[in-house]
């Protein structure tokens, strides 16, 4: 029985570019981002304690509703969890 010839090909080799050196992306988060993603989360959760524990003698917390506390230190932990999906 005859034996079939194998396909000879090149190795692919890219095309030039021709625009120069390329960018390299880069790969993580920024060395802010962690820290400051855990302190909105701190900072939240101290907020809505303070504000149940001792919100009539703190001056601006009695001021505000207790809907607008509470609105305050859910936005802080909303902003750590906003940061949270940048974490890389």
């Amino acid at each position: 029985m005859p034996e079939s010839k194998g396909r000879k090909k090149d190795a692919y080799t890219p095309p030039p570019t021709g625009k120069g050196e390329r960018k390299v992306a880069r790969i993580g988060s920024p060395s802010w981002l962690a820290p400051t993603m855990v302190a909105c989360f701190v900072v939240g959760l101290l907020y809505i304690v303070v504000f149940y524990l001792a919100g009539a003698d703190v001056p601006v917390m009695r001021d505000l509703s207790a809907i607008v506390n509470v609105a305050i230190g859910f936005g802080f932990i909303a902003a750590g969890f906003v940061l949270a999906t940048r974490w890389r």
